[in-house]
């Protein structure tokens, strides 16, 4: 008599929604993630399938644990709400389309490298890395396979998002389509109360 051997029931694969580490190394850092993202939510309050998120894991494929957390992701195609993760199978499949990252002094270049061949592999379309310390800012658009560097970001108008980059002295403003300045929420406030 030939005994069967049952297949051995695969463990459950657990998405970890933290890595313990800080969302940013310094409050400037911090600052712009905030003002960034902030700013894109009330730019697509009133889409309801614009979902943006700050420092949320990003899982590209089921049944791997790489991934990627942005400092801010926008998608296109899926609905707001709130999220542990971004487990891109549970998303139709959808991609973020534009990432964008704040370098801080902990960033380098290794971990940077990393992240550009994550997002360029994934489907990423637009690229945004900014240096708060030096004013740099470096944008990266889709090319059929690869992310390729936009000769001229200053004055650039993102073709996802339609805001306007522009590299001043001493810091980067960003404008929305109507020409509103992205505002840190204090001086959201003080416009509120005036």
């Amino acid at each position: 008599m030939v005994q069967q051997l049952k297949p051995e029931p695969q463990a459950e694969i657990i998405y970890p929604e933290s890595d313990g580490q800080p969302m940013a190394d310094n409050t400037k850092q911090f600052r712009w993630i905030v003002t960034i993202k902030e700013n894109l939510e009330i730019l697509f309050a009133e889409i309801a399938d614009v979902f943006i998120a700050g420092d949320l894991f990003w899982y590209p494929v089921r049944g791997s644990l790489h991934r990627q957390a942005p400092d801010v992701m926008v998608v296109f195609g899926r609905p707001k709400g709130d999220r542990g993760s971004y487990k891109q199978w549970e998303e139709e499949n959808i991609p973020p389309q534009v990432v964008f990252e704040i370098l801080s002094p902990g960033n380098t270049g290794t971990s940077m490298t990393k992240k550009l061949l994550f997002y360029e592999r994934y489907g990423v379309e637009e690229y945004y890395i900014y240096d708060p310390d030096t004013v740099e800012l470096t944008g990266l658009l889709r090319n059929g396979n690869n992310l390729e560097e936009i000769e001229e970001i200053n004055g650039w108008v993102s073709p996802r998002l339609k805001i306007r980059f522009v590299l001043k002295e001493d810091t980067l403003e960003i404008y929305r389509p109507d020409n509103q300045r992205f505002l840190t929420p204090v001086e959201l406030d003080q416009l509120r109360q005036q």
